[in-house]
């Protein structure tokens, strides 16, 4: 959840990502049937996807996308080190290429691997991609995997990426398990070593504060936090506090859903339109396709779209958000390929709400709905979605660092953009009231007092694979399980401007966590700590420590990158060619003022300083640089009228001048 975040760590999500263009003088190679167990040139093992085509150049093994437009080279060669790895690297894949070399970082021992080192390249925003290289030992020899996608590609073909990636192994290398392993117990020392992972995390990554909750064998063995709520002040975070909660929200409208099931009031195969008449999507035939579990699945072909909420939502009330689903076209085949949705996640509860509540309007009825049917079943006495309540209450305030990474308060007016999609993610709540969510999770249905909440197979359900992300991870409805590590992982984490949270659970073990940051980057640290959690269970290889500190590294060495790339303020002779006032039918309007030396864009809803850049092709960038809603990057236009042009994965945005 958050666009902002998830494009910030879609690299690291999809295992380095980036792109590049084809071999010459090679033959066409036949397309994959099916995901298929594969070899580069010395034995490394990897998965290549069903509709890649394969080939092999010498040292290179390239695989190319069913686009045409996007290439993935896994080259392994002998070299001194990482640096003449990766420029021979280059010489077997393209030699010419065209990409200035932006920032490289070292990466930790991995999976077999080790000196691994990854390389990120400058493009230019109208060449809609992005371009990287990741160097690896092992064996003896280098493997270097240079990344070369198109934005589109990059973004609806993320979980194939992955695929490759998660599963790319040195060559005899067996992959760590804890399958058959039984759980250690969490006794003091284990909670202490969790904990220093988690303060040792807050200083590498400057997240102010942090709380987390522990389950384990039907008890909360840890309740806590660390840090503080608001930077320069004392309060501290404790079990109480409340954070959003962001995605993690899904999980809880999907459990409302169940309950809808058990009472038969609909089932996971109703379709929408039955229940919901006035849903919509932009075409025609996946709408009638839509049943209930699909809402909520991230396999209906609609990509992310979530600009469209991110800067268009004062007074946008649920029934115009659902409305705008009508616009949204799919970009695969319904059920071919994970993209994510927080427009159809908003549908799902809005959908349930209406089913219980169809006299009061969407969002009232999705409020009431949570309320009675999960909220106060479930003990969770602060959980929310009314902001003025919880930032009247005990709360964490959200941070971000500023574009010399410095932590500073974020830009909490860009968190009201989810209310009108919050079954989304807007939920409010704290470590006490999520494990209440968590202990159910485990206990399947049950309460503390052993009455059932709801029954084991609609709550299970939910759990159950819709669409693949890899190949040791699945999507279910508001819920993740992964297997990585021989063990089924249940989780979901949730990502807003300056919060970061993740829950998860092992049901085989009996053991839970929740996990929640008020900071950007708190994504890594929620992301890594599932890994922790089990080497501590298991006494696992100790990795996380090192992933977070070099992730940490990265993050902040990317951010130096770009900074040495800004013009701030923004350079004053191009900002003065700005027009006054640009509007977008799809993302409303921009106000251009001059305060001072600065130049700002007000959007309405929220505003921000920019930057300027000139990029590589000479053309002009404007980057806002408000803590917490950096990155979000107009391009001036060419044409002979005054035109800005934002671009997310797999949409670009036109504003004219007026």
């Amino acid at each position: 959840m958050g666009y902002l975040a998830g494009m910030r760590k879609l690299a690291g999500l999809l295992l380095f990502l980036v792109l590049s263009s084809p071999a010459l003088g090679q033959a066409p190679a036949a397309a994959l049937a099916a995901d298929t167990p594969s070899t580069t040139v010395a034995g490394n093992a990897f998965i290549a996807p069903s509709g890649w085509t394969v080939s092999v150049r010498g040292p290179a093994t390239i695989l190319a996308s069913p686009e045409g437009d996007s290439w993935i080279a896994l080259v392994d060669v002998e070299a001194k080190d990482a640096d003449a790895a990766v420029a021979a690297g280059w010489a077997a894949y393209k030699p010419d290429h065209p990409w200035p070399l932006k920032v490289a970082n070292d990466a930790p021992d991995r999976d077999g691997w080790s000196k691994q080192r990854v390389y990120e390249y400058q493009t230019s925003p109208n060449e809609k991609r992005g371009v990287e290289a990741v160097a690896r030992f092992a064996n003896g020899r280098w493997n270097v995997d240079i990344i070369d996608l198109s934005d589109p590609v990059a973004e609806k073909r993320g979980a194939q990426v992955a695929l490759i990636f998660g599963r790319l192994l040195p060559k005899g290398y067996v992959r760590e398990s804890f399958a058959g392993k039984k759980a250690n117990p969490l006794d003091p020392a284990r909670l202490a070593e969790l904990s220093r992972f988690v303060e040792t995390g807050m200083k590498e990554l400057k997240v102010p504060g942090v709380a987390v909750g522990i389950v384990q064998g039907g008890k909360v063995v840890f309740a806590d936090g660390y840090g503080v709520k608001d930077l320069g002040k004392p309060a501290k975070v404790d079990a109480e506090s409340d954070f959003m909660i962001a995605s993690n929200t899904k999980a809880l409208t999907t459990l409302l859903l169940a309950r809808l099931v058990a009472e038969k009031k609909l089932t996971w195969d109703t379709p929408v339109t039955s229940v919901l008449p006035s849903f919509r999507l932009g075409d025609a035939e996946t709408t009638k396709q839509v049943k209930i579990r699909q809402l909520i699945c991230a396999c209906t072909g609609l990509p992310r779209q979530d600009l469209e909420w991110l800067f268009q939502f004062q007074g946008v009330t649920p029934e115009a958000a659902m409305a705008t689903l009508a616009t949204m076209q799919p970009t695969t085949k319904f059920g071919e390929m994970f993209q994510y949705s927080n427009p159809m996640a908003g549908a799902a509860g809005f959908t349930a709400g209406h089913v219980l509540y169809p006299n009061l309007e969407l969002g009232a009825a999705y409020d009431k709905a949570m309320q009675t049917q999960v909220f106060d079943p479930l003990g969770m006495k602060t959980t929310t979605f009314d902001y003025a309540k919880a930032l009247a209450g005990d709360h964490a305030d959200p941070h971000a660092p500023d574009i010399d990474g410095n932590t500073k308060p974020a830009v909490m007016a860009l968190n009201y953009a989810v209310i009108p999609l919050r079954p989304a993610g807007a939920a409010w709540s704290n470590v006490r009231d999520m494990l209440h969510y968590v202990q159910m999770e485990l206990d399947k249905g049950k309460l503390p007092d052993g009455k059932t909440y709801i029954p084991e197979e609609p709550l299970l359900e939910r759990r159950a694979a819709q669409v693949p992300i890899g190949k040791d991870e699945t999507y279910g409805m508001g819920l993740m399980v992964n297997t990585t590590y021989g063990v089924t992982v249940v989780h979901h984490g949730g990502d807003m401007i300056g919060y970061h949270s993740d829950m998860m659970w092992l049901p085989v073990q009996d053991v839970g966590a929740v996990i929640l940051t008020n900071a950007d980057p708190g994504w890594i640290l929620r992301t890594v700590y599932r890994r922790k959690l089990l080497e501590v269970l298991f006494d696992g290889h100790p990795e996380a420590d090192a992933q977070v500190a070099a992730q940490a590294k990265t993050f902040y060495d990317e951010l130096a990158a770009e900074r040495k790339l800004l013009t701030v303020p923004a350079d004053p002779a191009e900002s003065a060619k700005l027009a006054p006032h640009y509007v977008n039918a799809a993302l409303g309007d921009i106000t251009v003022t001059h305060p001072g030396s600065e130049t700002v864009f007000d959007f309405g809803e929220w505003k921000t300083p920019v930057a300027s850049r000139k990029n590589p092709d000479g053309t002009i960038s404007y980057l806002t640089i408000a803590p917490g809603g950096q990155g979000f990057e107009f391009v001036v236009g060419s044409g002979p009228a005054k035109t800005l042009i934002i671009r997310d994965g797999q949409h670009e945005y036109v504003f004219e001048a007026k």
